[in-house]
Parts: C-alpha cells; structure tokens; sequence
C-alpha cells in the first residue's frame, strides 16, 4: 500500500492528524504500539471537549474545584466559574481517538517503527508487525512523527529532535476513596511541595471510580515511586487499591524546528509542545496534531516540502506567548519551597484565579481586563522579590 501520508504514533497527537487527513480523502496510515498508556492526569479544558468534539461519556469526571497545596501545607480552593474541567482516562481516550481515526478511513498498524529508507521510488517506513514479527515497508510521500517525548523519528530525521529537555512523569492508578474530608471527587489536588518533587509538582486527580496520583521531576536521582507513596500518605490515599503503574518522560519546550526540509513533520510531544508549568498536554497534542494534517495537505496540494513548516507556525502564532508566560512562571516559582509557598499564596488572589482559569479553559492569554493585569504584575514582583509574607495576597 502506498499512502499520502503515514503517522507514526496513535496517541491524541498522531490519531487527531490521522483523523483529520482521512476526512479530507488522503490516504492515510496509523503505526502504534498496542497495549501503552500514557501517564497523565487526564484533565482536558472545554476548548479540547469543543474543538474535538469529545463526547460526554468519555469525561470520567468533571472537576470545578482545583486545590493548591503549598510545602507547609496551606491551600487555596481555586472555584472554577461558569465551567468545569474533563478528566479523562488515558487508556479509553487515546483508543477512542484511534478508532475514530479508523472510521473516518485511515489504515491501523500495530506495530513498531523501526526508520525511514529512501530510494528511487519514494521514502518508505520501516517497521516491525507486531502480530507477526516481520518488518513490513510502506512508502508514503510524508510522515508524520507523533511517536512521543523521545522520538525515534525527531531523533533519525529532525535537527535537535535528540536533545528535547523533559521532566519523567510517574502516577498510580488507583481505586479511588469515598468522598471524605481528605479527597473530593470533584476536585483536582495540585501539591508544590519538594519532598514530593524538587522542582515540579505531585498531584491527586479523580477518575470517577478512580482517580490518578502522580508527580514529576526533571532531577536525576529522585525515587518517583517512593515520592508517589509520600503523596498516597499525606492524601489519606495509602490504602487505595492499585490498578496500574505508568511512567514517561513529558516535554517541556517546543522544539525550534518540527521538520526535516523534505518529508517528515513532527507533532504532539515528538514536538515537545506539553505546557511549561502545568504540564498540560492532551489539548496542545490534538492542535499539534491538526496543524501537522494541515501542513501536510498543504505540502501534498503543492508538492513543495517548504508547507512542512505551516505546522509549527500555526501552533507558535496562538500559543508562543501563553508558553512563554508558562516558562516564565515555572522557572521563578519552582526552584525553591520558599518560591511554591509564594507562589501558592500568590494564587489566593481573586484575578489571578479568575485570569488564569478564563485562559485555561479558553487556550489564550485575556487581554479584556488591563488592569487585573497590571495588578497580577506589581503582586508578582513583590512575592518574587520577598516584600509580602507568604499568604498575605
């Protein structure tokens, strides 16, 4: 079979790109390895649940709460207005997006990639059937690399593809507890502490029937399964049962160049778009995903290989400056307990819940209110700078 384009990688990045090629009648190939789940925590905003059009039945909770806990132990109940957050299953979700990607028309493949030939006829993927064992040869006129934060086709194909900077993200699945003073099923848990992570955050999101406990480091030498225990401890969470265990590393910087000049784009975490700070990845996978398809239609309608970096321009021209903010954000509030316990009480303050909550739950910076703005800045340097005690606002 030769394809228009063939992606590898099924997760929210690849099965969105391949969804979106085969609605637009390109013929088009899906490579993933059966059987992985992510570790996330899961929560998509209703600009995800609207622009992908996710249906109610696959949000396994619907939070309107979310709970900053500070190192000594202080938190702030952050209400969300108006709105809530989806949580979703990795395990179901992901395989929705797969399947629908296969209903709109694109050929699934189980399978690991392997590399990329080229030669007189084309470029061909190469990679293993995993039913089989075999290697198997597809020849395609571009690819599509969304196979995840270590990217076997950004490392063979894309300038820096192997020097993505990441943090290692580890959670437990667990049964989750009856409501109690300790965990709210409506209510996402954000702990900045770092006897849980040095230098990013623990967390204990609800799944409905279970929930997620997890964190992240970018350190080397840090227990993440030891730390996961100190969070089940102090979340009253200890004796939950364990469904399953799950860990990979998460990007935190998009890369400078998402293609190779010829034939291959990258997408999702391949292209290291996971939000600074949050960690936020799903809904940033899926647009990754879209301006990927989108670049490659371009690139098939014009035969020039140049549209290749549409991708990355469309993504940078909404999102540059909310990841800049992100990165900001991180590197002067994670570095110390004494910056997250800042931080946290900087989160008591009304305009930030309200600014930060209208951009998460709508993907852009709010620029309507000037003046929460100028506000949210003078309280930021003065926390930053030691002038306010922590949980004074």
């Amino acid at each position: 079979m030769s394809y228009d384009v063939f992606v590898v990688g099924g997760g929210p990045a690849g099965a969105t790109a391949a969804e979106d090629l085969a609605r637009a009648g390109k013929r088009v190939a899906m490579l993933d390895r059966a059987g992985r789940i992510k570790p996330c925590g899961g929560a998509i905003p209703p600009r995800a649940i609207k622009d992908f059009a996710i249906p109610d039945a696959l949000l396994v909770a619907k939070v309107d709460v979310a709970r900053m806990i500070s190192p000594s132990g202080r938190s702030v109940d952050i209400h969300i207005e108006n709105g809530f957050v989806g949580m979703v299953d990795r395990e179901h979700f992901d395989e929705f997006l797969r399947v629908r990607a296969v209903e709109a028309g694109a050929d699934r493949l189980t399978g690991t990639y392997l590399r990329i030939e080229r030669d007189a006829e084309g470029t061909h993927v190469v990679w293993r059937d995993k039913a089989t064992g075999t290697e198997q040869r597809s020849r395609t006129r571009y690819i599509i690399g969304a196979d995840g934060a270590r990217s076997d086709v950004a490392r063979d194909e894309v300038p820096g593809g192997d020097t993505i900077p990441y943090v290692i993200a580890y959670h437990e699945i667990i049964k989750a507890p009856p409501a109690n003073k300790d965990y709210d099923p409506k209510r996402c848990d954000v702990i900045y502490d770092g006897r849980i992570s040095p230098d990013f955050y623990g967390w204990v999101f609800p799944h409905g029937a279970q929930a997620s406990v997890g964190m992240g480091t970018g350190k080397d030498g840090v227990d993440l399964k030891r730390a996961t225990a100190d969070l089940r401890a102090a979340s009253g969470l200890s004796g939950c049962e364990t469904i399953r265990k799950e860990g990979a590393p998460i990007p935190l910087k998009p890369l400078d160049r998402w293609d190779n000049g010829r034939d291959v784009v990258l997408a999702g975490d391949a292209a290291g778009v996971v939000a600074p700070s949050s960690g936020e990845g799903i809904y940033y996978a899926m647009l990754g995903g879209r301006v990927a398809a989108t670049a490659a239609q371009a690139a098939l309608a014009s035969g020039l290989a140049k549209d290749l970096k549409l991708a990355r321009k469309l993504f940078m021209r909404d999102n540059k400056t909310v990841f800049k903010v992100l990165r900001t954000m991180q590197d002067a509030y994670y570095k110390s307990d004494e910056r997250r316990e800042r931080f946290v009480s900087l989160c008591h303050d009304i305009d930030v819940q309200k600014l930060t909550f209208e951009a998460y739950m709508n993907k852009k910076l709010v620029a309507a209110r000037p003046l929460a703005h100028l506000k949210i800045g003078v309280k930021n340097v003065a926390h930053l700078l030691g002038l306010v005690k922590p949980g004074w606002v």
